[in-house]
């Protein structure tokens, strides 16, 4: 694949925020709800809350460590 998806999950179980990246997402959101993500599996449901496409892993990562930081999670935190 040519593109990565960096993206935030949000429990229906407590409402923690969840942020990892993939190539695939549809994937991996069922992998998280089926409890097969020992990091989530406590806190299912879970339910896509952001998204976003980016073109490289590096990118990918750098991203994911933004929106786990504080200010990053706030960000998420303020979209809906």
């Amino acid at each position: 694949m040519d593109h990565f998806f960096v993206y935030a999950l949000k429990s229906l179980k407590d409402g923690r925020i969840y942020v990892g990246f993939t190539e695939d997402l549809e994937r991996r959101i069922k992998e998280h709800n089926s409890g097969k993500t020992s990091s989530t599996k406590a806190w299912v449901p879970w339910e896509l809350w952001y998204s976003e496409k980016v073109s490289t892993r590096i990118e990918a990562r750098n991203r994911e460590k933004y929106l786990k930081s504080g200010i990053g999670k706030e960000y998420l935190k303020s979209l809906k």
